[in-house]
């Protein structure tokens, strides 16, 4: 379910759900942060978590 697109106070909604899925895009683990101020997007944050397998134990 998605809202209609439409902009938001001066800023182009379009360009905004662009860039919040270009920071979605190949993420596996980690968080997308989009910070808000007076009502306008200002920063899209990307954290991305790599995990790395444990090794299994060393055969002798």
């Amino acid at each position: 379910m998605s809202a209609p697109l439409r902009s938001v106070d001066g800023q182009d909604e379009t360009a905004i759900l662009r860039e919040i899925q270009s920071a979605l895009r190949d993420l596996r683990f980690g968080a997308v942060e989009i910070t808000v101020h007076n009502a306008q997007v200002v920063q899209i944050e990307r954290k991305e978590k790599f995990r790395l397998q444990q090794a299994g134990p060393k055969s002798s």
